[in-house]
């Protein structure tokens, strides 16, 4: 992320304010721009405060927190109505003629092609949702707002006075929409009431719409559910409660105790402010978990203080002389229309928590349920994905005599089943093949082809069939497949009444494929007969350091019906036989491959004297340095060498 900055001299009485302060970033189009923009406007105010910028005087923290508020707000309906790169600008404008104040003006482009110019607003229903607040909070903040189309560019700007912000006379309790309807700033809707004299204040004037938006942020990155729990008591502790609980519904196994509702529930995270009542806290809700009725919603619910919260009748530092209890409340997280836990939340020497608080809380508590639920969605597709790539691949590489091997396989989403495959196994006897595959697309579309080709593989290879014969007849097996996946989608779009576009079943299954066979010759050597159908040549490696070709292109399989032919050499000790899918070949730094100027046989030729398993770990590493970049493909690396 890049930053510009302009500062300007002060400008005395009487003089025309100077150039406006300025800084200026570009963001992706990703979810990730939310939380950058906030980071960044933070950070200018943050340097224009400490460099002493004129006008930066005025910014005080509320008008931070609505800056703050106001460009995530931007940013993300960029995000979501354009998903093109983000211009963001921040301008401190001192002053001029007429004017009374400083001003703070907040800038965000996009650049969707197709963006139209709305003549009219669309009306909208009564309590229709929002993908966040929109221009309406943009009105709410500032005090003057615009939009300006360019060619290629819509920019929303918004202008922030900054200095001679005055407090609404009165604080309803906290109910957001009324309180955007109302007009009132991000850090009044917390503002505390005037019965309150706690320790609360420095909280409550942060914005409980900026709590809210960052912590978002912080839990919707989350895939394990007792990350999010734990982040859930630390977001809350002790900003809003001494301590806070949180207990998950088990979905399958349940070994932990029943919440009385029929639900195996756990004690997943206590967290409280003094770190040495943690323990004290756990055991005691333990032994008293909340007992929420059936009909609760996702409101709060007063539930007893746990009596060994804190011996003694106090939290540390947190109560008066004379007060024993204070005040719980438990928040039923639930989404999709399922209960998922519990949480929580205590504070000491209070009769009742304030509305607002209250109001609050209950909205995490939903950011926090969606969070679990996401988490778990992804946890079970993860799971079945493992179990996906064990059956997808060898539990092992079979040994060869005369030769050893060394693999390497990384597909790209660690959590899933990658397009490629490999195969080292044993043909008959005095006969073994091997096989690295790549299927077009991913997950469980590849998942599918591999599943077909592999066993078809094995089936076809100990049949006795050539090399040449193997690939003939696994194209037409796909080809079939292919053939009756198209009629089973225009069976159903005729049934549909021919609305609808039937799935690409056709091009999911074209298949990339090196497969060769070794045969271990009397007196040494290995005779090696090889073919590819579409796939990144095999290159051999001599042991004086010579690297060639060992195999001719040929046509995709699952493409046409075409006849395939095969090619026959020996491989002697110290011959090296180097074969890789192209997440090896095709990997980019800028506009570079990897195999650009013969890459891929200059790595090869570096690891002259290596072993198998050392080649395929050099290759492997190479290809990683070759980017800053992670890898953006599935990468697999097959070592054969002569012994």
């Amino acid at each position: 992320m890049q930053r510009e900055t302009t500062f300007r001299a002060s400008a005395q009485p009487g003089h025309q304010p100077g150039p406006p302060a300025v800084v200026c970033t570009s963001l992706p189009g990703n979810p990730l721009a939310p939380a950058a923009a906030r980071r960044f406007v933070r950070a200018a105010l943050a340097d224009w405060r400490e460099l002493s910028v004129p006008a930066a005087a005025g910014v005080t923290d509320r008008v931070t927190d609505d800056a703050v508020l106001l460009v995530s707000e931007l940013v993300t309906n960029a995000v979501v109505h354009a998903g093109t790169t983000v211009e963001l600008l921040c301008r401190l404008d001192e002053a001029g003629l007429g004017e009374s104040t400083d001003s703070l003006v907040i800038e965000v482009s996009d650049h969707h092609p197709a963006r139209a110019v709305r003549s009219e607003p669309v009306p909208q229903p009564p309590g229709t949702p929002e993908f966040g607040r929109g221009l309406q909070l943009v009105s709410a903040l500032s005090e003057s707002w615009g939009i300006t189309y360019r060619t290629g560019t819509k920019s929303v700007w918004a202008r922030l006075p900054v200095e001679g912000v005055q407090a609404p006379q009165e604080i309803e309790s906290y109910a957001s929409e009324q309180a955007m309807q109302r007009g009132l700033r991000g850090s009044d809707i917390l503002a505390p009431l005037p019965r309150r004299v706690t320790h609360d204040t420095e909280w409550v004037n942060r914005g409980a719409l900026t709590f809210l938006a960052e912590a978002s942020d912080l839990l919707a990155g989350q895939f394990d559910e007792e990350l999010v729990a734990a982040l859930a008591g630390q977001l809350l502790v002790p900003r809003l409660a001494d301590w806070c609980a949180v207990w998950l519904d088990d979905e399958a196994e349940a070994a932990p105790r029943d919440d009385g509702n029929g639900t195996a529930s756990r004690l997943a995270r206590v967290w409280h402010a003094s770190e040495q009542r943690m323990e004290e806290l756990r055991r005691s809700l333990e032994k008293n978990p909340p007992q929420l009725p059936e009909s609760a919603g996702s409101g709060a619910v007063p539930v007893p203080w746990p009596g060994e919260a804190a011996p003694g009748g106090s939290m540390p530092g947190e109560s008066t002389p004379g007060e024993e209890t204070g005040t719980a409340l438990a928040f039923r997280l639930s989404a999709g229309g399922g209960a998922l836990g519990t949480l929580v939340i205590g504070r000491a020497g209070m009769i009742r928590f304030a509305d607002e608080v209250t109001g609050l809380i209950e909205d995490f508590s939903r950011r926090v349920a969606l969070a679990i639920s996401a988490a778990r969605r992804y946890q079970r597709q993860a799971t079945i994905s493992q179990v996906l790539q064990r059956g997808l691949l060898p539990s092992s590489v079979a040994d060869i005599p005369g030769m050893h091997s060394g693999v390497v396989y990384e597909p790209r989403d660690k959590g899933g089943p990658g397009g490629d495959f490999y195969d080292v196994f044993q043909a008959g006897k005095g006969r073994w093949c091997f096989a690295l595959g790549d299927v077009q697309g991913k997950g469980v579309e590849a998942a599918v082809v591999i599943g077909l080709a592999r066993p078809w593989l094995r089936l076809l290879a100990r049949e006795g069939y050539e090399v040449a014969e193997v690939l003939d007849r696994l194209n037409q097996l796909l080809l079939d497949d292919a053939t009756e996946a198209a009629d089973a989608a225009a069976a159903v779009v005729a049934v549909a009444g021919g609305q609808g576009v039937p799935p690409d079943g056709a091009t999911s299954r074209f298949l990339s494929l090196l497969y060769g066979e070794l045969v271990p010759m009397d007196g040494g050597g290995v005779r090696c007969t090889v073919a590819s159908a579409g796939h990144p040549l095999p290159l051999l490696l001599s042991p004086d350091g010579t690297v060639r070709g060992a195999a001719t292109p040929q046509l995709l399989l699952g493409v046409d019906d075409a006849s395939y032919t095969s090619e026959t050499f020996e491989l002697w000790a110290g011959d090296t036989l180097l074969c890789v899918t192209d997440g090896v070949t095709e990997r980019r730094s800028g506009r570079q491959m990897f195999d650009d100027g013969d890459g891929l046989a200059t790595a090869l030729a570096s690891c002259a004297g290596m072993d198998a398993g050392l080649v395929a770990e050099r290759i492997k590493r190479l290809v990683h340095e070759f980017s800053q970049r992670p890898p953006d493909d599935d990468l697999a690396v097959l070592v054969l060498q002569a012994q």
